[in-house]
């Protein structure tokens, strides 16, 4: 009954054998690639990158993005290594059941949980801001009661239920609708750059880097933890101030873990999970340095709004009608990371309710849509009751400190997997191993760091509630306690090795 034991490849691979836990495997390379375009682009380059650049960095906002996309470039690595060997549904929680234990999956499975909830839910009342916004802007008037802000924000909530009927449907339906958002989306972000080009003014970016100066020390809960621990003192702008700007955009990048979550709907997972990830985030920073560039040539970094300096820029030029076209690709946007949070969530609980971890009757699929409807329903029911009746906004960083604890994880766990099982199939390696997972793991403990005390507080009470659940429950009933998995991993095809 060991917390730490741990479930084997073989037993991961025949559990998508299950006849009533079984994914269609329907999703090509382009749709894995778009899958990741459309959760990681979203909110961040509309209203990131005028806040990094002003409150950080300037001009050289654009090497933090460069600083933030090699970190998570790294954590990337090993998302597609682990994707590719072990392609079953759950993401991270699967890939650290086979190497770090049970308990420890659970509580990697307990984090996704709370990223992927909560994500969705902050930026479903993001979404609710731009619709009104934008409905405002063709000249129709959304009642105030029901919403952004109000005691019942209903487009937050119409949003998400549209978003779960869809999903519960299928995945392939899904990733049409996302092809379609994600190809509006990419449109709007080149529209951006291309009509921006001709406004740049290049003494804007005089300064490139500008001169270190103190930054304002935080204070209480809101202080930094390495702050707090090391008693340094904040700095903005200089080189610094690229670094503490890269530690902000980092998030911009945050969901293509979320492709690896739908592993086990791919076809040919070993070529294309490695493929999508990796694609999604180089096309995600190319486009995120360039619109960088241009905002901050069009205007001076000091003169950014940072809540809307995408279409403030325009504004700033005299192209006031542009701002409704990027309302609407905010729009477009938004609702892609909406769709692609709830399916992670919903692909993950699967995973563990196929574990028995929690009750199995939960994620048994659909035989007709071959998605885990029950499932569906009740996580996007509950995302729509988190969005439209609480002020989530506010807990914002809880989805940075589940993810980065996940992302930590998962780098910590390709050395071992190596070392523990060498005869599996990689189609796909981390180069420099053991090297390169070490310092992705380092660089996520040290943006983990970064973040509020406020905010740990608040993860360890989520944490010990995850504690009290599986101790009570989830020890108890997993296939590993029943002996039920090592049942399946006899029956099991064998692992296809290496030659």
């Amino acid at each position: 009954m060991s917390v730490f034991r741990t479930k084997s490849i073989e037993a991961s691979m025949a559990s998508a054998d299950d006849a009533d836990h079984q994914l269609k495997k329907t999703l090509s390379a382009l749709d894995l690639t778009v899958f990741g375009i459309g959760v990681i682009i979203g909110a961040g380059i509309f209203t990131l990158t005028g806040k990094a650049a002003k409150e950080y960095a300037g001009p050289s906002i654009a090497l933090s993005f460069v600083v933030g996309a090699i970190v998570c470039g790294l954590a990337a690595l090993c998302y597609a290594e682990f994707a590719s060997t072990v392609p079953i549904s759950g993401s991270a929680y699967t890939f650290s059941y086979a190497t770090l234990g049970e308990l420890v999956a659970w509580i990697i499975g307990w984090d996704l949980l709370l990223e992927l909830m909560l994500g969705a839910s902050v930026v479903a009342q993001g979404w609710s801001q731009y619709f009104v916004t934008l409905l405002g802007q063709v000249g129709v008037k959304w009642p105030d009661s029901v919403g952004p802000g109000s005691h019942f924000d209903l487009p937050a909530f119409l949003l998400i239920a549209l978003l779960t009927l869809l999903i519960a449907k299928g995945i392939k339906e899904s990733m049409r609708v996302n092809l379609v958002l994600v190809g509006v989306k990419l449109f709007i972000v080149l529209f951006v750059i291309f009509a921006g080009i001709s406004y740049i003014n290049t003494a804007n970016w005089s300064p490139f880097i500008p001169p270190s100066q103190p930054g304002q020390a935080a204070e209480g809960l809101t202080t930094p933890l390495i702050q707090l621990i090391s008693g340094m003192t904040p700095a903005t702008f200089g080189v610094m101030g690229i670094m503490a700007g890269a530690a902000i955009v980092f998030f911009a990048y945050i969901g293509f873990d979320v492709v690896a979550t739908t592993a086990e709907e791919a076809r040919n997972p070993q070529r294309d999970l490695p493929r999508g990830i990796l694609g999604s985030l180089a096309i995600c920073t190319v486009l995120y340095v360039a619109v960088t560039l241009v905002i901050t040539g069009m205007q001076n970094y000091k003169d950014i709004d940072p809540k809307a300096a995408l279409a403030t820029a325009f504004t700033h030029v005299g192209r006031d009608g542009f701002a409704t076209l990027i309302s609407a690709g905010a729009v477009a946007g938004l609702t892609t990371v909406v769709m692609t949070l709830i399916i992670g969530a919903t692909r993950v609980t699967f995973a563990m309710s196929r574990d028995h971890l929690i009750p199995a009757s939960l994620g048994r699929t659909n035989p007709r849509t071959g998605t885990p409807v029950k499932l569906t329903l009740i996580i996007g029911t509950v995302v729509a009751l988190i969005a439209s009746l609480t002020p989530i906004g506010k807990l914002e960083e809880m989805v940075n400190i589940g993810t980065l604890t996940a992302f930590m994880l998962v780098s910590l766990a390709v050395p071992i997997l190596r070392k523990r099982r060498p005869d599996l199939k990689r189609s796909f390696t981390v180069p420099g191993n053991p090297v390169i997972p070490w310092l992705s793991a380092l660089a996520c403990f040290y943006l983990v760091l970064n973040l509020s005390v406020e905010t740990w507080i608040r993860f360890v009470v989520w944490m010990v509630l995850g504690f009290l659940i599986y101790f009570l429950y989830s020890r108890h009933h997993s296939k590993l306690a029943t002996g039920e998995e090592e049942e399946g991993a006899r029956s099991a095809p064998e692992v296809v090795r290496e030659r």
